[in-house]
C-alpha cells in the first residue's frame, strides 16, 4: 500500500466522519428506491451514505443515534465530497493508468476476506489452533515405495502395512517391530517413537490420523509424501504451551575411545559443582559447556514448544516446573546437558498465532487442499462442466508436447476451437487456453503434462474471475467496499491537483493570498527573553548571583547554560527567544518594562530577563508562510466546491434523505 493511496483513504474518513456519530452498523435498504440526491443528471444511492456513516460505528444498546444537526452537516461533507469524485471522473482520471494499477492493487486485498477461499482457510486455521490445544505422544512404522514403483509394488507395500498392523492389534509390539520393518532411518535408535508434538508439526495426512486416535489405539495405513505409516499414540496431554531454558552440554566424542566415559564423569563432576550455594550458574556455563553458541550467554536458548527439540531433551524441559529448577544429567545424540528452567508460558491466543498457523498452513499440503475444495464449490455454484471427450483427445495431442510448441501443434491439429468447457453457459475453447498460457509469461514445472498443467491453472483462472464478477455483482457489501477504495482514490488525485499541489508550489498566489489577508497573519506584542523555571531552589541564589543586574544578552546566557549544565543538570529549565507575551503563562504576569523580574507561574518559581519589547504588528511572509499554504489550500478547496456545485446542481430528494436519517437510528 503506498502512502499517497493510505492518504486518500485518510482523506476519505476526514471528510466523512469530521463531526461526532454514534450510529449502528450498516442497515442496507431494500428494493429499487429512489436516489438520495442528483449531482447534475447523476444519482447517489442512500446506501452509500448509510454506509459510510454506520462503518465501524456500533453503538452500545441505549445510547442516543444521530441528532438531525449531526446528519445535516455529515450529508453535506458528503455531497462535497461526492461532487469531487464526480469531478475526477469527468476528467478522466479513473481511466489514467496510475488509477487502474492502484485500484487493481487495492481490490486484490479488498476481495479476500469475501472470496470462498477465505472461509475455507478459516476452517483450517481454527482446526489447527484447536489441535494445538493438545500434544500427542505417537509410534509409527514408516514403509517407503521402491524407486520407479509400479502399482503392483505401492500394492505390496500397503499388503505388508495392513499385515504388520495386524500384528501390532494382535498385540506385538509396535517399537520391535519399526526396527525390523520401518525406513524411518531413525527408527534403529528411537525404535520408532517420534515422542510428543502438536498440530503443524507432522504432514497433514499423518496429522490427521494420529488426532483421530485414541492413547492405545493404532491406525489403518496412513499415505503420505513418504509412504506407508502405522501409527500407534501413546499418550495424549494438554499442551504445555512453550519453555525456556538455559543448558550446559558436554560433548562425547564417538571417535576417541572412553570419551563417553569422560564425559559422563565431566557432566556429574560439574552437577555436583552446580549443588553448591555459592556456585554462580553462569560462570559455570562459561567454564564448562561445549555449546559456542550459548555459553557466553549464560546458556540461554531461545523459547521453544512441544516438537522443536529432540524428545529427551524437551521431556526433560518441560519436566521442570520451578524457575530456576535443574535437571539431572540428561543424554541425547549430542552428549549430556544439564538443564535449568528459566521461564514458561501457555500457548499462545489465537489472534497472536493466525498469521503464524497461516503460513504453516500454506506451505504444506493443506493449500493444495483448500485449492481442491474452492474449485469444487466454484464448479458447483457457476455451472462449469467439461466436455470430457474433448479433454481426453487434447491430452493425448498436447501432454507431451513442449510449451513453446504448444500453439503451434495446436494448430496443426486442428484443435483450436475444441471446447474445454462450458461456465456460466459461456464455452472457452482450446484457443482460450492458448492465449493464456501466452499471457502468463511463465513456464510451469509440473509432473504433469503440459496440457494438464495449464488446463488445470487456466481452469483455476477462470473460476476466480467467475467469482469476483459474482461478487461485484451481487454482494452489497463488497460493492460499497470496492466503490469506497475506488472513489477514495479519485478524490485524492483531484485534491492533489487542484488544490494541495497548487497551494503549495505557487508562490506568486500564496504571497497575493497572504497580502489580501494580512490581518490574520499578525504578532501580538512581543518580548525578546529569558526566561529560567527554577527546579532546585537550593540553587536559586546560584541563579540570581550570575543573572541579576546584568543585561540580557546572547553572552549572558551562553554563560548561565555552560555553568548549571556542568554542575547541576537538573535544577533549571530555560526557554529563550523572542515571544508573544499576553497568552504566555509567565509573560502573561510580567512586567514586560523590568529587565529582570522574579514570577511564580504554575507552582514553581520563574526567573525572567526582558532585552528588548516589540510592538504588534504584521508577520513576514517567510515567518507565516506555513499558515499561508494551509489557509490558501482550504480557500482553493472552498473556491473547488462552490464551482462544482455550479457545475453539477445538488439536488436532495426529501422523502430519501427522511428515509435515511430513520435507517442511520435504528
Amino acid at each position: 500500500m503506498t502512502n499517497r493511496t493510505i492518504s486518500a483513504l485518510l482523506l476519505t474518513f476526514l471528510l466523512l466522519f469530521e463531526f461526532s456519530i454514534t450510529t449502528m452498523a450498516f442497515v442496507q435498504t431494500s428494493g429499487q428506491d429512489e436516489p438520495l440526491l442528483t449531482l447534475g443528471n447523476k444519482p447517489v444511492d442512500k446506501d452509500e451514505l448509510i454506509y459510510l456513516l454506520s462503518k465501524g460505528n456500533k453503538s452500545e444498546p441505549g445510547t442516543p443515534g444521530m441528532s438531525r444537526e449531526e446528519f445535516n452537516e455529515n450529508l453535506n461533507l458528503f455531497i462535497n465530497y461526492k461532487l469531487k469524485v464526480r469531478e475526477a471522473e469527468e476528467q478522466g482520471l479513473a481511466q489514467s493508468e496510475e488509477f487502474l494499477r492502484e485500484f487493481d492493487s487495492f481490490r486484490e486485498n479488498i476481495k479476500a476476506p469475501f472470496l470462498i477461499r477465505n472461509s475455507l482457510e478459516e476452517g483450517e486455521l481454527r482446526k489447527a489452533y484447536a489441535r494445538m490445544q493438545e500434544i500427542i505422544r505417537a509410534s509409527h512404522i514408516l514403509l517407503q515405495f521402491p524407486p520407479n514403483s509400479s502399482t503392483e509394488d505401492s500394492l505390496a507395500v500397503l499388503r505388508m502395512a495392513l499385515k504388520i498392523e495386524e500384528e501390532i492389534k494382535a498385540g506385538g509390539s509396535i517399537n520391535e517391530l519399526a526396527v525390523t520393518y520401518s525406513d524411518d532411518p531413525s527408527a534403529k535408535i528411537n525404535q520408532g517413537d517420534l515422542g510428543y508434538f502438536t498440530a503443524l508439526q507432522m504432514v497433514q495426512p499423518f496429522e490427521d490420523a494420529a488426532f483421530s486416535l485414541q492413547p492405545g489405539q493404532v491406525s489403518d495405513p496412513v499415505l503420505t509424501n513418504f509412504g506407508y505409516h502405522i501409527i500407534s499414540v501413546k499418550d495424549r496431554q494438554p499442551n504445555p504451551g512453550q519453555v525456556r531454558v538455559s543448558h550446559i552440554l558436554v560433548r562425547i566424542d564417538e571417535n576417541a575411545t572412553g570419551s563417553e566415559d569422560l564425559a559422563k564423569r565431566k557432566v556429574a563432576d560439574i552437577y555436583t559443582e552446580i549443588q553448591k550455594e555459592s556456585t554462580v550458574w553462569e560462570d559455570i556455563v562459561r567454564n564448562y559447556s561445549e555449546d559456542p553458541a550459548s555459553s557466553q550467554k549464560g546458556g540461554m536458548l531461545p523459547w521453544f514448544s512441544v516438537g522443536s527439540m529432540i524428545p529427551e531433551f524437551e521431556m526433560a524441559a518441560f519436566s521442570l516446573t520451578e524457575i530456576g529448577e535443574v535437571s539431572p544429567p540428561i543424554q541425547t545424540r549430542y552428549g549430556y546437558h544439564i538443564l535449568r528452567l528459566e521461564d514458561k508460558r501457555p500457548i499462545e491466543s489465537f489472534e497472536s498465532m493466525e498469521e503464524s498457523i497461516r503460513s504453516s498452513i500454506l506451505r504444506d499440503s493443506r493449500s493444495g487442499m483448500i485449492q481442491s475444495q474452492v474449485m469444487a464449490i466454484q464448479k458447483s455454484r457457476y455451472g462449469f462442466k467439461e466436455n470430457e471427450a474433448n479433454l481426453a483427445k487434447l491430452r493425448t495431442e498436447l501432454n507431451t508436447t513442449t510449451e513453446a510448441g504448444f500453439a503451434q501443434v495446436m494448430a496443426e491439429k486442428d484443435l483450436e476451437n475444441d471446447q474445454l468447457f462450458t461456465l456460466q453457459g459461456k464455452s472457452h475453447i482450446a484457443k482460450d487456453l492458448a492465449s493464456f498460457m501466452e499471457e502468463e509469461e511463465i513456464s510451469l514445472q509440473s509432473n504433469s503434462g503440459t496440457f494438464d498443467a495449464w488446463y488445470e491453472r487456466f481452469t483455476a483462472s477462470e473460476l476466480n474471475k467467475a467469482e469476483e464478477a459474482d461478487l461485484a455483482a451481487n454482494n452489497k457489501d463488497y460493492q460499497m467496499l470496492l466503490k469506497e477504495y475506488r472513489d477514495g482514490i479519485l478524490l485524492f488525485s483531484l485534491m492533489n491537483e487542484e488544490v494541495w499541489q497548487k497551494g503549495l508550489m505557487d508562490t506568486v498566489a500564496q504571497k497575493a493570498f497572504y497580502e489580501k489577508n494580512i490581518q490574520n497573519y499578525q504578532w501580538k506584542g512581543r518580548v525578546d527573553t529569558y526566561i529560567v523555571k527554577v527546579l532546585d531552589l537550593t540553587q536559586l541564589d546560584a541563579a540570581r548571583m550570575l543573572l541579576k543586574g546584568k543585561p540580557l544578552s546572547d553572552e549572558l546566557i551562553a554563560s548561565f547554560e555552560t555553568s548549571y549544565k556542568s554542575s547541576n543538570t537538573l535544577a533549571f529549565q530555560t526557554e529563550s527567544g523572542v515571544l508573544e507575551y499576553s497568552t504566555h503563562p509567565v509573560l502573561s504576569n510580567a512586567d514586560i518594562n523590568t529587565n529582570y523580574q522574579e514570577i511564580e507561574a504554575n507552582g514553581h518559581l520563574h526567573i525572567v530577563l526582558i532585552r528588548d519589547t516589540i510592538p504588534a504588528g504584521p508577520k513576514k511572509f517567510e515567518e507565516s508562510r506555513g499558515l499561508v499554504i494551509r489557509d490558501y489550500q482550504a480557500y482553493l478547496d472552498e473556491n473547488l466546491i462552490e464551482s462544482l456545485r455550479k457545475k453539477y446542481p445538488v439536488k436532495v430528494n426529501p422523502k430519501a434523505k427522511e428515509e435515511t436519517f430513520v435507517a442511520l437510528n435504528q
